[in-house]
């Protein structure tokens, strides 16, 4: 593995001092890589992703064991800006545009945090331009009156107008069309391999995420039940059962397959 941007050590995180969310989640996303955080609702997916950005505290939430580590340092007591400084930035999930600004004015609320002047600010712009050529024809409309596809772009946009190292991309698939989803998948693997952006997409359109990442995790109920590279997972027999919808019968939960399974061949 080359070398690891951010460690997640077997965090676990509660909510208003009494709901535990997150039970021991551990993960690593390697510099330059696609790393996906894969299962249903509620599986803890959002709340990871809120751990590493240290939004929790906004919805009274807290990484109360383990630890996280941004290219070996400590980062669960930073501010969110703090968080911003070092590259890491959140693209929330339900493209939060801001409506009554036009597509061109919410990708430069994005550049806010830059200090290195307005031509490199109207570089990095032209740069999202050229790839997401549909907000360049939409910059003078107000965000509210586009289409979801377009904010989800924006919303994507605006997180690379900061520059960052790492974008923490939060169910990008969620509302939108098939082939509108496809789209924001592969400016996603071209800002990876053409900006060596790092990218830890929480998303619960696993076929999607496992074609376009390059290692998967899923998690149920706050824990990890199985992780490993994209293709092995988009092969594996379980993940083809639960998680991209090819098995038949009732559906228990992963674990409890994983268990019965285990039993099975104990007592064969």
């Amino acid at each position: 593995m080359s070398n690891i941007l951010l460690n997640v050590n077997g965090i676990e995180v509660i909510y208003n001092h009494v709901i535990l969310v997150l039970k021991g989640v551990s993960l690593q996303v390697p510099e330059g890589g696609v790393v996906a955080l894969l299962g249903g609702n509620g599986a803890g997916k959002t709340t990871t992703l809120r751990a590493v950005s240290n939004l929790l505290a906004g919805e009274r939430g807290e990484v109360t064991k383990g630890s996280i580590e941004l290219r070996g340092e400590r980062i669960e007591k930073l501010t969110t800006s703090a968080m911003v400084d070092r590259g890491v930035i959140q693209v929330m999930e339900g493209r939060h545009c801001f409506a009554h600004l036009t597509i061109e004015e919410n990708l430069l609320t994005g550049a806010y945090t830059r200090r290195d002047g307005k031509g490199a600010v109207s570089a990095t712009l032209e740069k999202v331009y050229n790839y997401f050529p549909r907000l360049k024809q939409r910059r003078g409309s107000q965000a509210a009156y586009t289409s979801g596809g377009e904010q989800q772009m924006c919303a994507i946009g605006r997180a690379l107008m900061a520059n960052p190292k790492m974008v923490l991309l939060d169910e990008p698939s969620m509302g939108l069309a098939p082939q509108i989803v496809e789209e924001v998948f592969e400016i996603v693997r071209d800002l990876n391999h053409k900006e060596k952006t790092t990218f830890l997409l929480a998303e619960q359109n696993t076929n999607m995420a496992l074609r376009y990442a390059d290692y998967g995790y899923i998690l149920e109920n706050g824990r990890i039940v199985m992780d490993g590279e994209a293709k092995a997972l988009r092969e594996n027999e379980d993940v083809k059962e639960f998680y991209l919808g090819m098995g038949g019968g009732d559906r228990k939960s992963f674990r409890d397959v994983k268990s019965y399974k285990r039993r099975k061949r104990w007592l064969s």
